[in-house]
């Protein structure tokens, strides 16, 4: 257990964090396998530039790294197009 004020803050702090972190990464998650079974371009394309965006906050908050949120990107793009 922690001794300091300042440690223990910073505990309750990590938790807080990992909470959230967990949240949006599960929620990019779930919005990418949403895209993936769709079958018809005009769904996907707004679908794609929703996923995009989440992507792009996560890579910004560092929760995912940056390499991995534009493979994502690149490989559902490259997905959407191929749909009629």
């Amino acid at each position: 257990m922690a001794n300091h004020k300042s440690s223990i803050k910073r505990i309750r702090s990590n938790a807080a964090k990992r909470l959230r972190n967990r949240y949006q990464a599960k929620t990019t998650r779930s919005a990418i396998k949403r895209l993936r079974i769709t079958t018809d371009k005009t769904e996907a394309t707004p679908l794609l530039s929703k996923v995009i965006s989440m992507l792009d906050r996560l890579a910004k908050k560092n929760i995912i790294h940056k390499n991995k949120a534009s493979n994502n990107k690149s490989k559902l793009t490259k997905f959407v197009n191929a749909l009629k």
